[in-house]
């Protein structure tokens, strides 16, 4: 299973593809879609054309998604919805299934904390996914998106094919 992990953000959305197999999870890519220009559109459109090109060069399996929540500045929640659906889209176009996670969810998952700070996750990627050069914080959150998702679409397979066994 290859999973491209995306964390949305309209100016830097981070991006980071692993390879699963059985209990072994090892590096493919990560990097960050920089949005180009100042008009929201624009910006948009950029992070879909680069997202776009990651999907097809790393041809993942999966993507997941972290979840956003509204914070304190609205118009901000709502760009940064925005580029979220971006990064739902792109990977929905592709005919992806796609996984969404909220942040203490991943960070429970990769550091065994949920509230666990962004240096910690980024160092228990890097003790997941050993001899990685990431690429920026947004991109550590991705991978540890990506992470998260490995663990819990593992199970939910794992499950499937016991009830497959199960009913035959």
């Amino acid at each position: 299973m290859r999973v491209l992990g995306i964390d949305p953000g309209l100016r830097n959305m981070g991006w980071g593809v692993i390879d699963v197999a059985g209990s072994r999870i090892s590096h493919i890519a990560n990097g960050i879609c920089h949005s180009v220009g100042t008009d929201l559109a624009v910006r948009l459109l950029s992070l879909h054309e680069q997202l776009t090109d990651v999907v097809h060069q790393y041809q993942p399996d999966h993507a997941a998604i972290e979840q956003t929540f509204v914070n304190k500045d609205g118009a901000g929640t709502l760009k940064l919805g925005q580029a979220r659906g971006i990064a739902l889209l792109v990977p929905a176009q592709a005919g992806l299934e796609i996984g969404e996670y909220a942040p203490n969810k991943v960070k429970k998952t990769v550091v065994g904390v949920g509230h666990a700070e962004k240096h910690q996750v980024e160092h228990m990627v890097k003790l997941q996914l050993p001899g990685v050069k990431i690429n920026g914080a947004d991109a550590a959150d991705a991978l540890a998106i990506a992470i998260c998702h490995a663990h819990y679409a593992k199970a939910a397979g794992g499950l499937e094919q016991a009830l497959r066994r199960a009913g035959a």
